[in-house]
């Protein structure tokens, strides 16, 4: 477990929740429950060392096939939430 861990419970995905921590801004650590396991370690792994603002403005509104939303897109909506909790 990180210190400083932030938990996002996702919505409309096969992931059930997004464990990652920030730190000055910078996305450290991300960590899908569930979902497509190469994918989410690929897109973590991405995203990991990049500004959050970054971040949000590259995933923010892909979609997974019929869906509205997307494990990528329900990463973004975690960031945003922290930053509006700032």
């Amino acid at each position: 477990m990180w210190t400083g861990m932030n938990t996002y419970i996702t919505s409309g995905v096969c992931a059930r929740k997004i464990e990652f921590l920030v730190e000055e801004g910078i996305v450290k650590k991300i960590q899908f429950q569930s979902g497509c396991s190469g994918n989410l370690q690929g897109v973590s792994r991405l995203a990991e060392g990049m500004k959050v603002e970054e971040v949000i403005s590259k995933l923010k509104g892909i979609k997974c096939g019929d869906k509205n939303t997307s494990c990528p897109d329900q990463l973004a909506k975690a960031l945003e939430e922290l930053k509006g909790k700032e």
